[in-house]
């Protein structure tokens, strides 16, 4: 199995190591794994690419690159540059620091990177650990999804039904703030509505008297109703939830009829 790996933590976060170990995992001996993710951080892009500026590209090793780019430009970099349109089989992007549940999934770039691999056609999907006290000062705070990964990706490729031509699904995946040992299983579930999930906004005064903000998330530790992602994963869920890039409101499509 070919399989490119990318994320917006950056390319020498953690996560991303443990996402490797994962990826190398499901290759196998005789497969191979590529690397293109951002030189910088990248989070909270979601779906950004950069259209109107190049971005400059560096090979740190082999099958590894780092792009000054978004997590979605790194997968349109790994497929029609660095693997010299070589397709993959499977894009994974992560392991991100912090969850991806709820609200969160929109401002995702790692959902971003993973949302770019199923516009190319290819499988993909989103890996993200959900930190909270139970495994935020574990020596490994990522060991339930280092744990876990690989087997759960099996079982979704396993499942994994025959696309068409329309809009292809994506996997965003959310294992539990809690240790590897203490995961009770996964669940299949749609992503929630935190309602007080949205990001806010902090002012501050620079020692120039210049004014700036701070973007700051919400409270993270609240379920979602029942059977939804976040609180699924509080409740020591791996949740998956397969995605779309298609944003119609198609319950609206036939009450709006009376407007043409």
């Amino acid at each position: 199995m070919r399989i490119l790996v990318t994320n917006d933590d950056g390319i020498n976060a953690p996560g991303l190591t443990v996402l490797e170990k994962i990826a190398a995992d499901l290759a196998g001996p005789d497969g191979d794994v590529w690397v293109c993710a951002p030189a910088f951080e990248q989070s909270g892009v979601g779906h950004c690419i950069s259209y109107t500026h190049p971005m400059m590209i560096a090979k740190l090793d082999d099958r590894r690159y780092a792009a000054e780019g978004s997590p979605a430009d790194c997968v349109l970099a790994g497929l029609h540059d660095v693997m010299g349109g070589d397709r993959p089989d499977l894009v994974l992007s992560g392991v991100n620091r912090g969850n991806n549940s709820a609200e969160n999934a929109l401002y995702s770039g790692t959902l971003g990177g993973a949302m770019e691999g199923a516009l190319q056609g290819i499988p993909s999907m989103a890996l993200s650990q959900y930190y909270g006290p139970r495994n935020l000062t574990l020596e490994n705070p990522f060991e339930a999804a280092e744990q876990h990964g690989a087997d759960l990706i099996r079982r979704i490729l396993a499942a994994h039904p025959a696309q068409d031509d329309s809009y292809q699904v994506f996997y965003n995946i959310n294992f539990p703030p809690v240790p590897a040992t203490e995961v009770k299983g996964n669940r299949i579930a749609p992503q929630g509505y935190r309602g007080h999930g949205r990001f806010l906004t902090e002012p501050h005064s620079s020692p120039s008297g210049r004014q700036f903000v701070w973007i700051k998330g919400s409270q993270q530790h609240d379920p979602t109703a029942p059977g939804t992602d976040a609180a699924a994963n509080l409740d020591g869920y791996t949740s998956v939830t397969p995605m779309r890039a298609d944003l119609t409101a198609h319950d609206l499509l036939g009450p709006l009829k009376a407007i043409e």
